[in-house]
């Protein structure tokens, strides 16, 4: 064997050896992405998590959403001040999420679940008079989604029809097939 065909030799390892990193790089950086979108939407069901925990905490601060969302009428100034913060924290995480699905990072079944929740709070008068009245906007692709979706009138009628008979309390048990 010649210097010459050692020397092509090691060229010819060296490159493989260059692809088989490209290829780990690669690897790599792909379960890396998907670990960051994993948290990403971890933290979103946190920040919800979160609200939903202080309103069954108080019954006297779930009560007063309940009345704000059918009419902010039923509540006082303060309240829907308290209702605005509520809200934004609320469709900050619907947002969030919104951009998670359109950018792919998050499957369509996981993303239609989230959308039907947000046309469900969006079939509510004062959710939608607090989306007509809030002072600072949102994404405008966002903005967009939820103006269709007050639009279209998105929300699944009969779960929102099952959702008031269950708070009325005339919500019945749906025998198991």
């Amino acid at each position: 064997m010649t210097l010459q065909d050692l020397a092509n030799l090691g060229q010819f390892v060296g490159g493989l050896v260059v692809i088989v990193s490209l290829v780990y790089l690669a690897v790599q950086v792909r379960q890396n992405t998907q670990s960051l979108r994993t948290e990403n939407y971890a933290r979103a069901l946190d920040r919800l998590a979160s609200m939903q925990a202080r309103l069954s905490g108080d019954p006297a601060v779930s009560t007063m959403l309940a009345r704000a969302a059918a009419d902010p009428a039923n509540v006082s100034p303060a309240e829907r001040l308290q209702i605005t913060w509520w809200c934004y924290e609320c469709f900050g995480a619907f947002e969030f999420m919104f951009h998670q699905a359109q950018a792919g990072a998050m499957p369509d079944e996981v993303w239609q679940r989230w959308s039907a929740t947000v046309a469900f709070w969006l079939s509510f008068p004062g959710v939608r008079g607090w989306w007509a009245a809030r002072p600072a906007p949102f994404s405008e692709s966002f903005s967009r989604f939820v103006d269709e979706c007050i639009r279209e009138n998105r929300a699944d009628a009969a779960a929102v029809s099952r959702w008031n008979a269950f708070v009325r309390g005339e919500a019945r048990a749906v025998p198991q097939a």
